[in-house]
C-alpha cells in the first residue's frame, strides 16, 4: 500500500475504519478505572456502552484509539462496529 505502513502486527489501516464497540460501560473519566485491561463493567451502564475510535466520517484527530464515545446497547449504524480477536497459542 502505498503511503501506508503497516502496524506491528502487519495490519493496515486499523484506526478511523468503524467505531469499535467495547464492553466498558460508559464514565466521564479514568477515575477507579480497572489498571489490568479487563472491561469497566460498573458506571453508568444504563446511558450507553463506550465506543472508541472514530469512523471514516470523522476529521482524522478523532481517529485515534483515545478518543471515546457513548451510544445506549440498541444503537445501529453504519459507522458503528466490533473487532473479533482470539488468542494465539
Amino acid at each position: 500500500m502505498a503511503g501506508k505502513q503497516a502496524n506491528a502486527f502487519g495490519l493496515y489501516d486499523m484506526s478511523g475504519n468503524v467505531w469499535e464497540w467495547t464492553e466498558d460501560c460508559w464514565n466521564a473519566n479514568y477515575s477507579g478505572a480497572p489498571r489490568d485491561g479487563s472491561a469497566w463493567t460498573s458506571g453508568q451502564c444504563s446511558v450507553g456502552r463506550v465506543l472508541r475510535g472514530g469512523s471514516w466520517g470523522n476529521a482524522p484527530q478523532v481517529a485515534r484509539s483515545a478518543t471515546r464515545s457513548r451510544s445506549d446497547s440498541t444503537g445501529r449504524g453504519y459507522s458503528f462496529g466490533f473487532r473479533l480477536a482470539r488468542m494465539l497459542p
